[in-house]
């Protein structure tokens, strides 16, 4: 793991209440268009990630919608935290 400072969930929080909390902040980012692309992520991918994977997701959701995008589409390089979760989301199929 990359020396950046990882939100930590709440100690007593339970797996399934961090999956939720997860997916509401998926789906609430303020661009429509990151909107649809992490819910699409959370709809395919979400509950089968470790607990470390977990966090690392947690970390992309504090990042700027603006940063996001530009990382999903491809335009910008993402920091080498992210590559692997950001190359995850970009290969999701489009079901719109």
């Amino acid at each position: 793991m990359p020396d950046i400072p990882m939100p930590a969930a709440p100690v007593s929080e339970p797996r399934d209440i961090r999956l939720r909390r997860l997916t509401m902040r998926s789906m609430r980012r303020g661009i429509r268009e990151m909107d649809i692309l992490m819910m699409r992520f959370v709809r395919a991918r979400l509950h089968d990630l470790s607990d470390a994977e977990l966090d690392v997701y947690d970390a992309l959701l504090e990042e700027n919608d603006q940063d996001l995008y530009q990382w999903v589409s491809g335009q910008v390089a993402p920091p080498a935290q992210y590559g692997a979760l950001i190359d995850d989301i970009a290969a999701l199929p489009d079901t719109a």
